[in-house]
């Protein structure tokens, strides 16, 4: 009788396997399911990044099953610079000082109509 449960490890050995890098959304359902089960708690750990020739790059982990040594491309949000130009636009309003406020209090006293006095009829 033979054991057909698949040995998933990452245990870099110096074997023939063929070698394969390929997206985490390309692999087969039950190799993402263990690339999964492998890294519990989020790849950040073992994420490696991978600079191709052309300048561009991708960030991927190690996973080995028996037949295949895989270098899986996951998919990380890199914050873009235009987004945060927006947020120092928003943050970068004039910042009054204790001088400004005063006058500012001062002003809107001003406008502000007087309190209506009633006479007690009592």
């Amino acid at each position: 009788m033979t054991n057909n449960k698949k040995n998933y490890t990452n245990m870099a050995t110096p074997t023939n396997k063929r070698r394969s890098v390929i997206s985490f959304n390309n692999l087969p359902l039950e190799i993402q399911e263990a690339v999964k089960a492998f890294y519990p708690y989020g790849y950040s750990e073992a994420m490696m990044r991978i600079n191709k020739p052309n300048g561009d790059f991708f960030f991927a982990v190690p996973f080995e099953t028996d037949e295949v040594s895989y270098l899986v491309k996951i998919d990380v949000k890199i914050d873009d610079p235009t987004e945060e130009d927006d947020d120092k636009e928003y943050y970068d309003d004039e910042i009054k000082g204790a001088d400004q406020i005063q006058d500012d209090e001062e002003e809107e006293e001003e406008r502000r109509p007087s309190p209506i006095e009633f006479d007690d009829e009592d």
